[in-house]
């Protein structure tokens, strides 16, 4: 349930920004996490609990998007995925705080602790500062060009060009913005004017529903091996750690589109193998294709979360991204369902999941690719991405056209261009060139009696 208000608690990021957004967040959930300590009444404890994991879906949703507008389009994949391990060993240490702890009030007591040590960012900025890519994309200037320099000074690096001393990446700003630009906010609200971030964020969403909501359909599984709840616990989470390493060694080289796709069509095999014959399989092949669809569902509500947070508009990547969580939640509350109701209905949840999956195989092939590619800042930039084409036509060496229809269009890159100008400027400016172009002497036209030289010869 605290996972279904993510959208609504992140929805303030988009006017205060990551790090505001982070701090927010955290001060609330320690606030609520210390009251959960505190409170004695059985209505008021899971009241409590509720707000704090609302307040938490900020935290782990500004973390998760400052991290990705920090990094070049190379160590976007690594970066998440690191964060995926790291999320991923605090729920194997979970049990064991649990055993240590013994009570609930303790156990929530050493959750909250590190949320207070957090506070520290409020006093160190240079821990977790700002995006500079989201301070650009909504017009905050001067507030970019503060952040801008405070990353070159802690990095020891001037900002200035070394070739050219008098350009600076802060002069070049102020070309390109004017002096009296105010701030551009945008909402969620602003996707029903659009076609194309509409219909990816819609996409992904419905894969994340899927990729959460189908994994009760393959940990049912697991309870017929071992009782204990502690075996398919430990079981999904090193299946977990498992997709973590396959999407870190195959989506850089095969694609965010093509790995998505290749998640999903395991995911839909397994669970309508498992679906229609798992009377027929030995006990062996159902845990085999239990543990294969638990890891491709993981692998793909993983990479849905990852790839919407690449294609969404800077200016909405809030929302967006948060909207897409949500839905992933409620897969996750459908699970949680399940099990309240002692698996009533549990063939039903199985079929309705595995025809979605399959669904998901045709819209996916519908989202565009993100690979090596820059995040788009505005919506203009989310509107232009175009989904690539399923197989790649080469043209016939054998028989090459004549003539071509359409011309290769030349890319235009700003910045090259701009230090063009700025380096033909420099040339131009100065007053002693270190060259000095020298003209060749020419043979004179006519000859001196009036006649060329070659009549001369010829006449001759």
């Amino acid at each position: 349930m605290s996972g279904m208000l993510m959208f609504f608690v992140f929805v303030y990021c988009l006017r205060l920004g990551r790090r505001c957004a982070l701090l927010l967040s955290v001060v609330l959930s320690g606030l609520l996490g210390i009251m959960s300590c505190l409170s004695n009444s059985p209505s008021a404890f899971p009241f409590l609990r509720l707000c704090q994991g609302s307040t938490l879906a900020g935290v782990f949703l500004s973390s998760y998007i400052a991290r990705l507008e920090w990094c070049d389009p190379p160590h976007r994949l690594m970066v998440s995925m690191v964060s995926g391990f790291f999320a991923l060993f605090a729920e194997l240490l979970l049990p064991g705080f649990a055993v240590l702890c013994r009570d609930w009030p303790v156990l929530q007591a050493v959750a909250t602790l590190p949320l207070l040590l957090l506070l520290s960012y409020w006093c160190c900025a240079s821990v977790f500062p700002e995006s500079p890519r989201w301070l650009m994309a909504t017009s905050q200037i001067p507030q970019a060009k503060k952040c801008l320099q405070s990353f070159s000074a802690r990095n020891g690096v001037c900002v200035s060009d070394e070739l050219y001393p008098a350009e600076t990446l802060l002069s070049e700003i102020d070309e390109v913005f004017p002096e009296d630009i105010q701030p551009e906010y945008h909402h969620v609200v602003e996707l029903r004017h659009t076609r194309v971030i509409w219909k990816n964020c819609l996409i992904l969403g419905f894969t994340l529903f899927i990729g959460t909501g189908i994994q009760y359909c393959f940990t049912r599984n697991l309870h017929i091996y071992s009782p204990h709840f502690y075996f398919s616990y430990f079981l999904r989470v090193l299946t977990g750690a498992l997709a973590c390493i396959f999407l870190c060694v195959s989506v850089d080289r095969f694609g965010r589109r093509g790995m998505l796709l290749l998640a999903a069509i395991v995911t839909g095999l397994s669970s309508l193998l498992l679906l229609a014959l798992t009377q027929y399989l030995h006990g062996g092949l159902v845990l085999v294709l239990s543990v294969v669809g638990l890891l491709s569902s993981q692998a793909l509500a993983m990479l849905s979360v990852f790839f919407g947070s690449e294609v969404m508009p800077t200016v909405v990547r809030g929302g967006t991204l948060g909207l897409i969580m949500a839905a992933g939640c409620v897969g996750m509350a459908a699970s949680s369902l399940m099990e309240l109701q002692n698996n009533g209905g549990y063939f039903l949840h199985h079929v309705i999941f595995a025809s979605f999956a399959v669904l998901s195989v045709l819209c996916i092939m519908l989202l565009p690719e993100s690979k090596h590619k820059p995040l788009p800042d505005s919506l203009k930039d989310g509107e232009r991405q175009r989904r690539p084409p399923l197989f790649l036509s080469r043209m016939n060496l054998d028989n090459p056209p004549l003539l071509r229809t359409q011309p290769h269009s030349s890319e235009y890159n700003r910045d090259n261009y701009s230090r063009l100008v700025t380096a033909t400027k420099k040339m131009l400016a100065k007053d002693a060139l270190p060259y000095k172009i020298s003209i060749l002497p020419q043979a004179p036209l006519l000859a001196s009696n009036g006649t060329a030289p070659d009549a001369n010869d010829d006449s001759s």
